[in-house]
This record gives structure tokens, sequence and C-alpha cells, in this order.
């Protein structure tokens, strides 16, 4: 199963689709408009606002129930937690449907809590395919999420991170930036390193 790949552009976050599930929800609904009839459930990595700007209506027009994490639940009503002031704008305030948690699926996906960028990052890795929709933990430059917003945390992500680095990837697809079809245990070492090098 193909992982559909929507860019988000300089300040909004990508999307992506897999099978019936959408992952984050910055991106115009225009872009989903074409998948809209297939999509059951939307998935977001965190609750950050250029992942979530678009949530309301992406839902309403797709019928998609939401999931995040439990941690991350509260940032889709509160608009500090958000962020969503940085954009000029207000949280989505939505209640989503689905609390996720550790070791949860939503369909073939596997759901890793991750946190560091924020309390309740995710990763959803599909093992099948070797693919890791990374959201804001990880990055295919080497690179890893802020974690100096409320409640985000250097030790956290370097742990969230040192985990993901067991995983055998090769389709590494992040929130921020090109996705890569192939090599991306080693996006995730270079990160890795980086972090454990005092960077940041």
């Amino acid at each position: 199963m193909p992982v559909q790949w929507i860019p988000g552009g300089p300040l909004f976050a990508n999307s992506y689709i897999i099978g019936d599930v959408l992952i984050d929800a910055g991106v115009l609904p225009m872009a989903i408009q074409p998948f809209k009839d297939t999509l059951s459930t939307i998935v977001l990595t965190h609750c950050h606002f250029d992942h979530t700007a678009h949530l309301k209506e992406i839902a309403h027009m797709c019928r998609a129930k939401i999931a995040i994490h439990k941690n991350d639940a509260v940032g889709l009503v509160d608009d500090a937690i958000s962020l969503s002031m940085h954009f000029g704008s207000r949280s989505p305030a939505v209640v989503p449907e689905i609390t996720l948690k550790e070791g949860d699926s939503i369909g073939d996906l596997h759901i890793m809590h991750t946190p560091g960028h924020t309390p309740g990052s995710i990763c959803l890795f599909f093992e099948s395919e070797q693919a890791l929709i990374s959201g804001d933990t990880v990055f295919t430059d080497g690179g890893f999420g802020r974690y100096d917003f409320s409640g985000g945390s250097r030790a956290d992500l370097s742990r969230s991170i040192n985990r993901l680095s067991l995983l055998d990837v090769e389709g590494l697809y992040p929130g921020h930036g090109v996705p890569v079809e192939s090599g991306g245990s080693r996006h995730i070492a270079a990160a890795r390193n980086l972090l454990q090098s005092g960077y940041g």
C-alpha cells in the first residue's frame, strides 16, 4: 500500500494518505478533496497548529473521525498549547473521537508515543512497508523537532529518537521537508548523533 505525500509548503506541515487514513491536516482542504470519499480517519502526529490548521474543515468534508494522542488532545482547544497565535489564528476547537496511546493501531499503522517535541507526539510505523511517518520528531535532513516550546523536552526527544533508531526504516515521511523512500534509518541515526553531540 503506497504512502501518498501531500506537501505542506513553507509554513504548514506535510500530510500523508495511507489507505483510508489521513495523517495531519495543515494542508488546504482542496488538496484533500480528491480523496474525501475514501478517508475515514484523520490521525494527528501532534497538536501544533501547522499540523491542524484545516482539521475542522477536512474532517467535516470527509466525515472522518479525528485521532490524537491523549496527551496532546488539549492542544486542539487551547490556543497557547497549539501555538495557533503564532499563525494569527485560533486552535481548531474540536474534540477528538479517538484518543491514542502507545501500542494502539489504526489499520496497519502502529502508534509509537514519541514525546519530546510535544508531550503527545507520535510516529506511525507501517511495518510491512518499513515506512515511518515521523511528524516533527525527526526529519530527513538529519534534523529533529524543536523542544523549546511549552511541554517540550530534550531528554524525552533523545529517548524517542533512540527508540526510532532501533527500527528498520526505509521510507521516512516527516512533518516538514521532503520524504525519502529508502535509507530512512540513516536519517534517523544522523538525527540521533546530532542530538547526542549536544547540538541545539
